[in-house]
């Protein structure tokens, strides 16, 4: 058995990557371990750019209340308890919703180049709103 500390202190979410305020808590694990995970808080409006995972993502989402699009589908709200997952390359975004903070544990694996996340455009309101 092993138990990691968190070590990375929470950062906040780059703007090529978020709209809005987005903070980030990398989870630890073990060095040759395939999947990273990380506690994500978003604030209200907050979301994530367009982007997608070479061998997918999971987010289960554990507090507030969020919305997620796949491209070309409709504006999903995400409640606690939500789990979704996101299709290999399939180009997607998820965040908070209008009025409301939401947390959601993010899991994903690295492909053999070591990438896990391919980022895209900006979401815009339009699409935000669907």
């Amino acid at each position: 058995m092993k138990i990691f500390r968190d070590g990375i202190d929470t950062f906040k979410g780059p703007a090529e990557w978020f709209t809005g305020d987005v903070y980030v808590d990398f989870m630890g694990a073990p060095d040759g371990t395939r999947v990273n995970a990380a506690n994500v808080h978003f604030t209200p409006g907050a979301r994530t750019h367009w982007h997608s995972h070479n061998l997918g993502q999971l987010i289960y989402v554990t507090e507030g209340e969020g919305r997620c699009q796949k491209e070309g589908g409709p504006v999903e709200v995400l409640l606690p308890g939500t789990a979704v997952f996101f299709e290999p390359h399939e180009l997607h975004w998820h965040g908070a919703a209008p009025n409301r903070f939401m947390v959601h544990v993010a899991m994903q694996a690295p492909d053999e180049s070591a990438d896990a996340n391919v980022w895209g455009d900006p979401v815009t309101d339009e699409q935000y709103k669907g």
